[in-house]
Parts: structure tokens; sequence; C-alpha cells
């Protein structure tokens, strides 16, 4: 787990206070050296945020509690029996993901200095010992799975919308890290209604929101726990609300062999679009 504050030296942002849980997947381990990569999410409080009237420069951040992401490249070389001299290039992201707008986040790339302390060097986890291999390398599964999300459609509005999703993805584990997955799934954007609503002419009909894509996607394994990343395309989209692909990056957790639950991001060309809170069956 890490704890994370910034002091931004302006008073438009203010400061911010995170705390992140993370996986460090090792590329190089030795008796003496370690080459890591580290992957994180949790929750970023930010005290000044988006005001229309006492604050309305701050296009950044508009909501006091937003999701944060966090990459670091880490390489930590023993000075002692337990000590570790670290040094890592890193990147944090903070974002609430379209729930509330204005929403352009923040990106801040770090590098970092610091110590390690090391109860065991150097460490060994079963998944490293020569010989160890998952018993379900080569299988196929099918999973299947819902979504939930809200958004507000815009700074102007407050009212915030249901964001909903289907999803049925088939995969198969390639290796000990690695899922290849594809699928299809579909979309109901609620937010969208509104806003049509509110440019449509008296009588015209409303254009259909609900979208269909089909998606490609890896899963990086850490026992019950992985990193999920998509790109998808709409194949069904008569509302032309967006571009006609997605992305997504998420942090699955198998609570059961059966049962999952996952937080997604999903986002268009850079910019998030809503945050998934999934649960879904693997068969």
């Amino acid at each position: 787990m890490a704890l994370t504050y910034y002091d931004y030296r302006n008073p438009v942002l203010g400061k911010s206070y995170a705390a992140t849980v993370y996986l460090n997947k090792a590329f190089l381990r030795t008796a003496r050296h370690e080459l890591n990569l580290r992957m994180g999410t949790g929750l970023g409080y930010f005290p000044v945020r988006f005001d229309q009237e006492t604050n309305h420069k701050n296009l950044i951040v508009s909501s006091r509690l937003n999701a944060t992401l966090q990459l670091r490249a880490e390489y930590d070389v023993a000075i002692s029996e337990h000590l570790g001299l670290l040094l890592g290039v890193g990147l944090n992201h903070y974002s609430n993901g379209a729930t509330t707008k204005p929403n352009l986040g923040i990106n801040i790339p770090t590098v970092v200095v610091g110590l390690n302390y090391h109860q065991q060097r150097p460490f060994r986890p079963l998944a490293t010992v020569p010989g160890y291999v998952p018993e379900d390398i080569g299988q196929n599964f099918l999973n299947l799975s819902g979504t939930l999300g809200y958004k507000q459609r815009n700074e102007s509005s407050r009212q915030k919308y249901l964001v909903n999703s289907l999803t049925v993805i088939a995969g198969r584990r390639i290796n000990r890290k690695s899922n290849l997955v594809a699928g299809v799934e579909g979309f109901y954007d609620r937010g969208l209604l509104a806003e049509q609503r509110d440019t449509v002419r008296n009588g015209e009909a409303l254009i259909d929101v609900k979208k269909a894509g089909v998606l490609v996607g890896h899963e990086l394994l850490f026992g019950r726990m992985a990193v999920v990343t998509h790109l998808g395309v709409y194949v069904y989209n008569p509302y032309k609300s967006n571009s006609f692909y997605y992305e997504r990056i998420g942090l699955k957790y198998h609570v059961t062999e059966r049962l999952f639950g996952s937080i997604d991001l999903k986002v268009h060309r850079g910019a998030a679009d809503v945050i998934e809170w999934r649960v879904g069956m693997k068969l």
C-alpha cells in the first residue's frame, strides 16, 4: 500500500492525498538487484475543487474524491542485508471518470529516490520456482458480466445518469502470466437521452442511444488478481456521441474460482467516459 501527498503550489488546485494498493511485477531479480514494474490503483482526495462561483478556473478537478492510477518502473540495489537503494520513474494519474465535470484530470510524471526494507532477500514466490506450471494453461474459458456506472453530462448540469453494460468474453490462458480475450458487449447510457432531449425539435424522434461493440484484450495475471486492458470497436452506434473505438483499463479480482469483480475505466481517445463497477461469472 502507498500513501501519496502532493502540494501543487497553486491555489486553483491546492493539495491532494491518496491511498493506493499496488502490485510489483519483477523483470529481473538476483541476490542484489531487482527491476520491477509497479501498477496500482486507489482513491485520491482533493480539498480544493471546481466551483462555478469561487473556483471556476479549475477545469482539472471537479470532485473531492477521484480514482488514481499509478505506473512506475523501479530499480532496487542492495546496500545491506535488508536495505535497498530505490531509483525509479513513474506516472500518477487522477480522474473521477467523468462522474462529475469538468474532468481534465491530472498526470504527474515523477522521479523517485528512496530506500526499501526487505525482510527476506532474495524473495522467491511459488510462481517463480522452476517447474511450477498453473494447471489451466492452454484452457479456454467464458466470462459473463454486467456493469453499473454513473456520469455527469456536463458542468452546467449537476444531475448524474446511470450507465450499464453487458459483456460476453471468450478467453484462453496462454502462459503463467497472460490471458488473451475477445468478446462482444452492449452499452446503455441514459445521459445521451437527456442530451438529445435538450437539442431535439418538437415532434422529432429520438435516435437510439444503445451501442454494441466487439473487443480484444489482455489480462496480466497475479494470482487471483489481473490487470485488464481492452480495445473495442463499436459495430452498432446510431447516435454518434463519441469516436468509433474505445479503450478500457481495469483491475479484476476473483472472489472464488467462478465469481469475480472489477473496477474499470472506459475511455474515448484518452478522455474518461465512465468508471464501470463490474460483477461477473467465469464458465
